[in-house]
């Protein structure tokens, strides 16, 4: 029978030694002659022909294999000897290049060995680990986020005072009320409260912490939300006032009399019937702003920027400026938009066109900065306006607030407009105004059709005037009555509108 395994190894040949237990590249510590039976003993001192399954000392590792050897009857020789140098080389060989961590399986099982085990584990334990703490760590910032978003909200919602009395006041006189004529359109009713109780009362002497309205504003909102006009109502302007629910549950006469002295007996739900009775413009929601609220929003926006003219030295309004370009803080904003008798003529009227163009020059600056679409930057402006704001139930969420800000961020500045309902001296009073007709119907026309009006400056209206009554509109008489009709224009100004290149 020929050995497929080749000769057995001579002793006395140095390559069986030095090699490392190899010859011709064949591992000492693998070859069949070495190699015990399965049971232990050799048959018969010979080599075999073919190897038993599952190679007993390459299981064992040197030290096994050697006590093997050393306990066989038969391993006495050459062979036997050469078979355990191999075994020690091959030993060697495998110590050096794996680390001893502990007992070494063999293939047959089909693992790695003990000692490449640990490496993938730990790897696999490391990443698991880790992959829980960012799981618990997201959840952590997440429950905080949602907690701080949550607080945030309901302390805006509850700087919020609903005026449930005002509601209920105008369902009692809903049938003189005017319907609503664009359904999509939007009449707010803002008041600016004139009261001069608690923090106000340095701003004047306090009349038992009556309230008047210094400032009323209707703003109309299109239906698009493509534009928004907001139009001041002077408090001198003479108008009919309806009968009233006074604060002591008194009914009040109808009167001819001073606008402002509406809100003075009757409150919000007079003023605002007031309005309606005049305009025909059906008032969706209402807000009323005491002085200390449009101070912070101020302060909130980080200032406004304006230009004046003539350097400013009000005692009554707390203001002293200088002449050019300022910014002004809350408590210098409140005293230019109040100033009365130190600025211009002292009229009401000019002190109605300041607080115009300042409201205008707000709404550029919480638009050019992006107050209205960064949550951060609008959140004290929120949180300042909701402290001071009183609002019908439909504007009392910050919700319903967010809202009406979102429907008018995209609104463009130059369709931001303001103007004053056509006025002249009262005929009676010199002192006091009257609409001038057909004018003011117009305005209140297209406000209710929600139709768009246009605003230019007074000396550019003045100018267009003196021409249309001369003639000089420079176009052939037939072209003129071809066109369309042209949209109404006032005098007034818009957000866009710088007021230091007036």
């Amino acid at each position: 029978m020929t050995d497929s395994a080749g000769p057995p190894s001579d002793p006395d040949r140095p390559e069986a030694t030095e090699g490392g237990g190899q010859q011709d590249g064949t591992p000492k510590s693998g070859s069949p002659q070495d190699s015990p039976s399965p049971s232990g003993s050799p048959q018969g001192g010979a080599p075999q022909d073919s190897p038993p399954q599952g190679d007993v000392s390459q299981e064992k590792g040197p030290a096994a294999a050697e006590a093997d050897t050393a306990d066989d009857d038969g391993a006495a020789g050459p062979e036997a000897e050469a078979g355990e140098a191999g075994a020690a080389a091959s030993g060697e060989a495998q110590a050096g290049s794996e680390p001893a961590a502990g007992p070494v399986r063999g293939e047959a099982d089909g693992v790695q060995t003990w000692a490449d085990q640990p490496k993938d584990g730990i790897v696999a334990a490391r990443k698991s680990h880790w992959l829980r703490w960012t799981a618990l760590a997201a959840s952590f910032l997440v429950l905080i986020a949602a907690g701080v978003g949550w607080w945030m909200y309901k302390k805006l919602d509850g700087n919020i005072t609903t005026d449930t009395g005002a509601v209920a006041e105008l369902k009692a006189y809903e049938k003189e009320r005017p319907a609503p004529v664009v359904v999509d359109a939007q009449n707010i009713l803002l008041i600016g409260s004139d009261s001069r109780a608690g923090d106000n009362r340095k701003y004047g002497r306090d009349d038992g912490g009556s309230q008047r309205s210094d400032t009323t504003i209707l703003l109309h909102l299109a239906a698009d939300r493509k534009s928004a006009t907001a139009v001041s109502i002077p408090r001198d302007l003479m108008v009919e006032i309806p009968s009233c629910r006074t604060a002591d549950d008194k009914k009040t006469r109808e009167r001819f009399a001073q606008f402002n002295s509406a809100f003075e007996l009757g409150g919000t739900a007079c003023t605002i019937r007031t309005v309606e009775r005049m305009t025909g413009i059906r008032i969706d929601h209402h807000m009323v702003v005491d002085f200390n609220g449009f101070k912070d929003m101020v302060d909130a926006v980080d200032g406004v920027e304006i230009c004046l003219k003539e350097p400013i030295n009000d005692k009554d309004a707390h203001l002293e400026l200088p002449a050019g370009r300022q910014t002004l803080n809350g408590e210098e904003a409140l005293g230019y938009v109040r100033a009365r008798k130190s600025l211009g003529n002292g009229s009401d009227t000019e002190r109605m066109e300041r607080q115009q163009q300042f409201l205008g020059a707000l709404v550029n600056k919480m638009q050019s900065n992006g107050v209205l679409l960064n949550p951060a930057r609008l959140y004290p402006v929120l949180d300042a306006a909701t402290k001071s704001l009183t609002t019908d139930p439909g504007l009392a969420s910050l919700r319903d607030l967010y809202d009406l800000v979102r429907g008018m961020r995209d609104v463009p500045t130059e369709q931001v407009q303001f103007l004053t309902v056509p006025r002249q001296p009262y005929r009676n009073d010199p002192n006091r105004d009257e609409l001038v007709e057909p004018d003011a119907g117009d305005l209140f026309k297209q406000l209710r059709e929600d139709k768009p009006v246009a605003v230019v400056p007074a000396d550019e209206l003045e100018e267009a005037e003196r021409d249309q009554e001369s003639g000089r509109d420079g176009k052939p008489d037939d072209a003129a009555s071809e066109s369309p009709t042209p949209t109404p224009t006032y005098s007034g100004s818009s957000a866009a509108d710088d007021l230091c290149k007036q």
